[in-house]
């Protein structure tokens, strides 16, 4: 549970990001495009913090091994939440900051699940 919290905590500040740049990006791109930017910065950000404090027990593999399956995952995730994310706005008439909020919690126990087993998995 400890853990969970933890990639919780992590996660509600990539989401803080996530709809910030979103919002911003949205301005001035189609939601689908700033959905993209929203994700560069908010896996980057997430990335880092699960490595160092969320999944540290697990530091047995190469970061650049826990980076690349890290993304693997979390264009999984993305790509999951993109779709939400244009059912909401497209079919559904939802505000786009909105949608974009609601898609990235839908696509969070994916990210979490793929994440615990495969990106951070501990050492054997």
């Amino acid at each position: 549970m400890l853990q969970f919290a933890r990639f919780a905590i992590v996660g509600a500040s990539g989401y803080a990001l996530n709809i910030g740049v979103f919002a911003l990006a949205h301005r001035t791109m189609d939601f689908r495009l700033a959905a993209g930017v929203a994700f560069v910065v908010a896996v980057a950000n997430n990335f880092l913090w699960n490595r160092a404090w969320t999944f540290r027990d697990a530091r047995g593999d190469h970061a650049g091994f826990q980076a690349a399956r890290f993304l693997v995952i979390s264009l999984a995730a993305f790509v999951f939440g993109l779709a939400a994310l244009d059912v909401l706005v497209r079919d559904a008439g939802v505000d786009a900051v909105l949608a974009q909020a609601v898609s990235v919690v839908i696509a969070t126990p994916l990210s979490f699940v793929g994440n615990k087993l495969w990106s951070f998995r501990e050492p054997a």
